[in-house]
């Protein structure tokens, strides 16, 4: 049947690409690999206590509540970009200190590539948290909620504030305990270089 003949050199052609997508495929790995290597030697300071992941780990997409409109999103919501995902409490002295640095990082490099997620973690009512962010000066990031601390048991969160980065396949690719200074020169090269990388 004509419908089911080969046209000679297509499977050449097939076979002659193998390589170049085993090439794309193995570069993409050692991309993921070298993360840790490449951000390393960026921290400082307060940065040094953060834990880059050898390899990303993959997170359950968990929801959390949406400010003021009653709906939900997932992590998930965010693929496609790195994600500095906050976790913090409207009683939590340390993030009180750092949210306004957290705003300054997603002032100058939110956009496509990156977004900074704040997560209001257990009993926070909207109330206390939009007084706490007009206290702060904050106007730039979300009043979200994980009101159950579902997605805080998801990530492992024990104590506040905890921030994790993610890769813009959702997955968690490095991680600090405690308050930092997000807004230090060593911050702002960790994320412009994710940012970079992206180009």
């Amino acid at each position: 049947m004509i419908g089911h003949e080969r046209k000679p050199g297509v499977d050449m052609r097939l076979f002659r690409l193998i390589p170049l997508y085993m090439a794309l495929a193995l570069g993409a790995n050692a991309a993921l690999a070298t993360d840790a290597e490449t951000l390393g030697p960026l921290r400082d300071g307060t940065l040094k206590r953060l834990i880059l992941h050898k390899e990303p780990k993959p997170v359950e997409p968990v929801e959390f509540q949406l400010e003021d409109d009653g709906g939900t999103a997932t992590i998930e919501d965010y693929k496609g970009k790195y994600v500095l995902l906050n976790f913090w409490a409207t009683w939590c002295a340390p993030c009180r200190k750092e949210m306004p640095q957290i705003a300054e990082l997603q002032e100058e490099f939110g956009g496509d590539k990156f977004e900074v997620l704040t997560l209001a973690t257990g009993r926070n009512s909207p109330a206390g948290i939009k007084k706490f962010f007009e206290e702060n000066g904050i106007k730039n990031l979300p009043r979200h909620q994980d009101t159950g601390s579902a997605v805080a048991r998801e990530f492992g969160v024990i104590a506040l504030p905890i921030t994790v980065i993610l890769d813009p396949e959702g997955n968690e690719m490095a991680r600090l305990i405690g308050d930092a200074e997000w807004n230090s020169d060593s911050a702002k090269a960790i994320i412009s270089t994710l940012v970079g990388a992206e180009s």
